[in-house]
């Protein structure tokens, strides 16, 4: 099946939120609420809740999260949720970031696929590569 890349803009607000666990040892365990607004073909809001871990090394971390989209894609409506797997290895950063299967509901149900983040000049960019089953 072939796929489509499409690319636009995001903006995202994190928000602390209570945590079960706040860790030891010099690691900081983390929760914050997501919020974003996705603009351009995928035109959406998402909202969702992350989990990181701090390091006391500077630059090594790591996070994993959940969010549902909800909006259109390229003129189809519908809802999926994308479930994220970062880290940071001493400022260097890896990102898997790719549909959850069989989220999609609506007009976009059947859909697979990845996205990938890129920040230029303080604003937030995505390039998501999709495939719908019909």
């Amino acid at each position: 099946m072939e796929s489509t890349t499409i690319s636009g803009q995001f903006t995202v607000k994190l928000n602390p939120i209570g945590g079960y666990a706040t860790g030891q040892d010099g690691v900081n365990l983390g929760r914050m609420s997501i919020d974003k607004q996705f603009s351009g073909p995928l035109e959406a809001t998402s909202q969702g809740e992350m989990l990181s871990a701090m390091t006391a090394t500077q630059g090594s971390a790591g996070y994993v999260a959940i969010e549902q989209v909800v909006g259109s894609l390229e003129g189809k409506q519908g809802s999926f949720v994308l479930q994220h797997f970062g880290t940071m290895d001493k400022g260097t950063d890896r990102l898997i970031l790719e549909v959850v299967p069989d989220s999609g509901a609506g007009e976009l149900e059947g859909l697979s696929g990845k996205m990938a983040i890129r920040i230029e000049s303080g604003i937030h960019h995505y390039d998501f590569e999709y495939q719908l089953m019909a």
